[in-house]
């Protein structure tokens, strides 16, 4: 063996060497940023609802698949409230992560109108999940008939005999049903001296009141063609009165609803549109939420809506344009930071 070739094995034993040393030291390095490394986040909360097995119930549903989507193993629980005036409450004081609210609710609270005794105003929104549950003023035909009623306003006018049910008291649809019933100059006092009176009953009740005539009338927030409607039109004769501009306008200054206009054909005995209010039906958070996490869980639920919108066959307008779509009531400053990324604002 030359002396070169000695040499040359001398350096390659000393490469050798300090590769394996060097692999000693930095291995544990790597293990250990491994095991510092951030486990994936995940998401355990709550979203205050309404009574079980109606639409709400469902929507919470989608919401803990569309967060699951973004955030495997997370979670968000239904939890059963009395509704939207209620959750106020319940979000306001901690008893739960999220909460569905309608926007009027929203604004009665922001501004401490009645039921609220003082303005609360710790509540923001991430997102709104529908726009299309409009007030539909459904009047038996025969009855319509008999008095000459063609739109809302006429009730008022005409002064008949006339028994109106509308939601039980503590719902927003009862409150902007009086809303709309006052701004034509037919308050309760004014219908009972005509005769009439009011009924406060839950949407399946006013339902079957209509169909047993026990009931003129029913004025509720309902998705077009609900199950209740087309149930009471399979049993008596019904017409879908309009409202004016200046009711509409009245009513939306008063109770935060928006102008809405019933498609003509959207039931075979209302062939023209019909304008009128509706509600809508937001996802809110107190305003102390960390702004991170109500951007994840924004970015989650804008990004994965269709796990929203299949729940039930009415969610199918639901798109990301109308989630962003909530005025009168602020975004959460994380909710709002997703939108302007995602150009939504």
């Amino acid at each position: 063996m030359t002396v070169s070739s000695l040499k040359e094995g001398k350096i390659m034993k000393a490469f050798i060497k300090k590769s394996v040393l060097a692999a000693i030291l930095v291995i544990p390095g790597l293990l250990m940023m491994m095991n510092e490394a951030p486990a994936a986040e995940r998401y355990n909360l709550t979203v205050a609802g309404a009574s079980p097995g109606g639409l709400w119930s469902l929507l919470g549903a989608g919401l803990d698949s569309a967060l699951k989507a973004s955030y495997p193993g997370s979670t968000v629980t239904y939890q059963t409230s009395g509704g939207g005036i209620p959750n106020v409450a319940v979000l306001a004081r901690g008893s739960a992560d999220m909460a569905l609210i309608e926007d009027s609710v929203l604004q009665m609270a922001r501004e401490g109108k009645p039921p609220f005794r003082e303005p609360i105003g710790n509540i923001q929104v991430l997102s709104s999940l529908y726009t299309w549950a409009p007030m539909q003023a459904l009047m038996r035909k025969g009855f319509a008939e008999e008095y000459g009623i063609e739109t809302f306003a006429d009730i008022a006018k005409v002064k008949p005999p006339i028994t109106i049910a509308i939601n039980k008291r503590g719902n927003i649809a009862s409150n902007v049903a009086a809303d709309m019933l006052d701004a034509i100059g037919a308050t309760p006092e004014q219908i009972e001296s005509w005769g009439g009176e009011i009924i406060y009953a839950a949407s399946s009740e006013q339902s079957e009141l209509i169909q047993d005539r026990r009931a003129d009338m029913f004025i509720n927030s309902l998705f077009i063609n609900q199950s209740s409607i087309m149930q009471a039109a399979s049993n008596v004769d019904l017409k879908l009165l309009p409202l004016s501009q200046e009711t509409i306008s009245q009513v939306n200054e008063e109770a935060g609803t928006h102008t809405f206009v019933i498609p003509g054909g959207s039931y075979e005995w209302a062939p023209r549109e019909i304008p009128t209010i509706s509600i809508s039906t937001t996802l809110a958070v107190r305003d102390d939420m960390d702004e991170e996490t109500a951007y994840n869980l924004t970015k989650a639920f804008y990004e994965n809506y269709e796990q929203i919108a299949k729940v039930h066959p009415a969610m199918y307008r639901l798109k990301p344009n109308i989630m962003a779509s909530v005025e009168g009531v602020p975004f959460h400053p994380g909710a709002l930071r997703y939108l302007k990324e995602a150009g939504l604002r």
